[in-house]
């Protein structure tokens, strides 16, 4: 955690009442602005999370609830923008690192995994969970990799004619000037 992160929001673990907590987290104007600027987003007019957290295990934690935004993305057909929305479910489970002489004791033990196995817990640094980049993490993982606007449609360029040359219109512009 050395680098500044956009959005965030410190939670110590060890603080966490047993019945746990719910945090509520709204981006204010230069949060969203920088995150914008992070995912290459024309803008994000709205980012909030609701967030519960819960202590689990014997120093661990977990996290579950949601993240919402409304944004405005590229369509990748037109080009145009357009507004949309993101609604991520938050499940995820924190534990702390483990000590030295375990880890080189776990690293001699024979590991296998299943892919039905639940991801490994996030670490948790420093007795606390930054649940502001949890937030700004699952908002990017909800965002469309290649946005379409509603109706936009690709139209393929008509086909050169059999035995035309693909260069055929490029000559004709030169033509024109």
């Amino acid at each position: 955690m050395t680098e500044t992160q956009p959005l965030s929001r410190v939670v110590r673990v060890d603080a966490l009442p047993k019945e746990g907590q719910t945090v509520t987290i709204e981006a204010g104007p230069a949060e969203r602005e920088a995150l914008a600027k992070l995912y290459e987003l024309p803008a994000i007019a709205a980012l909030t999370a609701t967030l519960r957290v819960e202590p689990a295990g014997r120093s661990g934690a977990r996290v579950t609830g949601d993240v919402r935004g409304e944004l405005t993305q590229i369509c990748v057909v037109s080009l145009e923008p357009f507004e949309t929305t993101v609604d991520e479910p938050v499940d995820v489970c924190f534990a702390r690192a483990a000590e030295e002489g375990s880890a080189r004791r776990a690293a001699r033990e024979t590991v296998t995994l299943s892919l039905a196995d639940e991801d490994d817990p996030d670490p948790i640094v420093d007795g606390k969970i930054d649940l502001g980049a949890l937030a700004a993490e699952f908002f990017a993982l909800g965002l469309d990799p290649y946005p379409r606007k509603p109706g936009a449609e690709f139209v393929a360029p008509a086909e050169p004619a059999p035995g035309e040359s693909p260069f055929a219109p490029l000559a004709a512009r030169r033509g024109k000037r």
